[in-house]
């Protein structure tokens, strides 16, 4: 499976333009995906030049590489490939319904890989939180 990554707010805090702080257990969750779970990451970032060159290079510090970094494929042309990334999955902080936790990540992916592609799914391995206000319509009286 090809998954592509957020850099800012998902693998780190959001500094930008300056490199936030790791989020606890990115990169080694990314890293256990790629190696146990033998799926592909790449990378996919608003970050352009220097920006993106830093970026990798942090990652690359503390031992993850990408299969690709914004583009589908290494080495595939950007100026004739289509801008939309052709990826099974994304994972980042704008998702709908936000960024699940790390560990909630992995075990899905590992455990029920299927699930990863409903938001039931995430929600049966999350934390329980207490959620207030309504979604749609109004309260029952």
């Amino acid at each position: 499976m090809y998954i592509a990554v957020d850099f800012d707010g998902t693998i780190v805090e959001h500094a930008y333009p300056e490199i936030g702080l790791e989020i606890p257990f990115a990169i080694d969750t990314l890293k256990l995906i790629q190696t146990q779970l033998h799926h592909d990451i790449i990378l996919w970032t608003v970050r352009e030049g220097r920006l993106l060159d830093e970026a990798v290079e942090f990652c690359r510090e503390r031992g993850l590489e990408f299969y690709a970094v914004n583009r589908n494929h290494p080495g595939s042309d950007v100026t004739v490939a289509p801008r939309k990334l052709m990826a099974d999955m994304f994972i980042d902080d704008r998702n709908f319904g936000g960024l699940p936790d790390w560990g909630v990540l992995y075990n899905t992916l590992k455990d029920n890989p299927g699930a990863a592609f409903s938001a039931a799914g995430f929600s049966q391995n999350a934390p329980t939180a207490k959620r207030g206000g309504r979604l749609f319509g109004r309260r029952k009286r």
